[in-house]
Formats: C-alpha cells, sequence, structure tokens
C-alpha cells in the first residue's frame, strides 16, 4: 500500500512540475506541435489546373537571335545556352523562369553568368560570347554547370558562331536521344 501511495504521489508530482513551469509548458507545446506535424503532415496545396508539359522540341541549332523568344514570356518554352549547347529547361522554370533566380538566363547564351557566379543582366552578351577571357577556375565552373544542365535538362541542339552553319538533324538522331534517356 505504500508502494501505490508513492506512486501516486510521484505521477501527481510530474504532472504539477510540468503544468506549474513555464519553461516545462513551453517544451511540452513543442513537442505536442512537432509530433502533430509528424503525424498529420503538411497537405499539399490545392492545385488549380496542372499545365499540360509541352511536346518535345525537335533537335536544331540556333543563332543568338534564335534564342531570344524562348524566355518564357514571349514563348512559354524555356531554353539556354550553356557553353555551346542549348537545353530545354522549361520543366526547371521555378528557376529559370521569369520569376525565378535564374531568370535572366532564358533565352540566352548563360555561358559567361554562370561561369563567373554573375545574375547581373549586363554580364551577358546580346552577340556571340567566345569565353576566351575566362580564368581556368570559371571554365572549370562552366563545366561542371554543362554536365549538370546534360544529366538534367534535353539537350535540344548546339548554339551557333556567327557564319557557323546548323547540323541537320534527321529523325533516326531523334530516336537516338530518347534511347539514350
Amino acid at each position: 500500500m505504500a508502494e501505490a501511495e508513492n506512486s501516486e504521489s510521484t505521477s501527481g508530482g510530474i504532472f504539477q512540475e510540468i503544468f506549474t513551469s513555464p519553461l516545462n509548458l513551453t517544451l511540452l507545446s513543442l513537442c505536442l506541435f512537432l509530433l502533430y506535424k509528424i503525424f498529420r503532415g503538411d497537405k499539399p496545396a490545392e492545385l488549380g489546373e496542372v499545365e499540360k508539359p509541352l511536346p518535345k522540341l525537335k533537335k536544331r541549332d540556333f543563332t543568338i537571335a534564335d534564342l531570344k523568344p524562348y524566355d518564357g514570356v514571349q514563348n512559354p518554352r524555356i531554353l539556354m545556352a550553356v557553353n555551346g549547347k542549348v537545353f530545354d529547361v522549361t520543366r526547371g522554370k521555378k528557376f529559370y523562369g521569369p520569376d525565378g533566380p535564374y531568370g535572366v538566363f532564358a533565352g540566352k547564351d548563360a555561358s559567361r553568368g554562370l561561369a563567373t557566379f554573375c545574375l547581373e543582366k549586363d554580364a551577358l552578351k546580346d552577340e556571340h560570347d567566345d569565353l576566351s577571357d575566362l580564368n581556368a577556375m570559371q571554365r572549370e565552373s562552366l563545366a561542371e554547370w554543362e554536365a549538370q544542365f546534360t544529366f538534367k535538362y534535353d539537350y535540344i541542339g548546339k548554339l551557333l558562331k556567327p557564319g557557323e552553319e546548323p547540323t541537320e538533324y534527321t529523325d533516326d538522331e531523334e530516336g537516338k536521344d530518347k534511347k539514350a534517356d
């Protein structure tokens, strides 16, 4: 019987300690909130109309002028060039769209901006940029960006230098790309 009274006074003492101390009340509230978040989870926001993905763009080469309309504003598709390669980054429009942190690169050759970590419009040129003035570290950074884009986004074609003729891509090459994905 003494054990029963002792356990009742101990459990009563714990509850009294928890509910009378402001620090313990705060910690208890935090624990309950975290448990609620873990078990309930965050429900995804209501999605209105889901945008249909755009059809895959046929492989072709681009000049700087050809690339310009693909900025997510004039055209819903977003293209950008990295180290002479053009990528369709439409599925990453949160980053490369008009309101995204890298939106300045949409419809442009982003090589210099990515290599130098500069997000200013002034850093991007409106004509061909041979990138010959980049140092070794910037070239390495650009190569890493190119590898990331190659892995993550669809390769559309190459960025043409002034006077360079576009490559004629056949449907067979399109099929090879699909098998490689």
